[in-house]
């Protein structure tokens, strides 16, 4: 098996095996690929859907496991999309879909890279952050990590339970949850956008400054929210981003 980034990886069929809903908007689906692989933290893999007319549609999806943990996408339902609506209404344990990856070869950590390590995270744009997070975990790794993670209520926070649990373990693993349309509910958290000053609290939490960077949501976000590092004095050269949708 490999885990180095293959563009050109050829599609396959692959086994829904279990299905979990996280949010009212976001269920996870694991997969078992006729071909396994082993992917990196941050990577995601390529779903191709067929209509009996022949009409396809793709979407590509971060891998939300860690590193030969399996497969598991966390895919948000989009009332528009082509290929949500599918998982979220059709799709059942036992069907086969179309899919190539790993895929992604710059928004990717693993032990090599050291750290510490700052992620933030808007939305669904969690999932390849949570990869980094669970590799860390499974590994038994002692590298800092601090997560700022924005979701518009309490309820759409993706992997809450495991996200605060780990929190708890006070391994060097902090997590930071900020809520936009609600109060915050821990005493730790806070309740607006991220903003300069709650990155530069969050990277007071780390041992040193950081050695990388990730960040991962929606256009909008993901620009507001490098803004926010930079203004909190983390240098531009090590924040790597990655922006779903528009």
């Amino acid at each position: 098996m490999s885990a180095e980034p293959s563009p050109q990886s050829p599609w396959q069929a692959a086994t829904i095996t279990r299905i979990e809903k996280r949010t009212p908007r976001v269920t996870s689906f694991w997969f078992r690929p006729s071909r396994p692989f082993t992917h990196l933290a941050g990577q995601h893999v390529d779903i191709r859907l067929t209509a009996p007319d022949g009409y396809q549609a793709r979407r590509s999806y971060s891998i939300a496991s860690a590193p030969g943990a399996g497969i598991e996408l966390a895919i948000e339902r989009l009332d528009d999309g082509e290929v949500s609506p599918f998982f979220h209404d059709v799709a059942a344990v036992g069907d086969e879909i179309e899919l190539r990856g790993p895929l992604g070869g710059h928004f990717i950590w693993d032990e090599s890279d050291a750290g510490p390590i700052l992620l933030v995270g808007g939305g669904s744009g969690v999932v390849p952050l949570m990869a980094m997070v669970r590799h860390r975990t499974l590994r038994n790794m002692a590298v800092p990590v601090a997560l700022v993670f924005s979701a518009r209520t309490w309820d759409e926070v993706i992997f809450r339970d495991e996200l605060i649990s780990l929190d708890d373990r006070r391994d060097g693993f902090d997590l930071v949850l900020t809520l936009t349309r609600e109060p915050a509910r821990r005493p730790s958290d806070y309740s607006r956008r991220v903003d300069a000053r709650m990155v530069a609290q969050a990277v007071e939490r780390l041992p040193k400054a950081p050695r990388l960077a990730f960040v991962c949501g929606s256009n909008a976000f993901v620009s507001a929210a490098a803004d926010a590092l930079i203004g909190a004095g983390v240098p531009a050269e090590i924040i790597r981003t990655e922006r779903y949708g528009v």
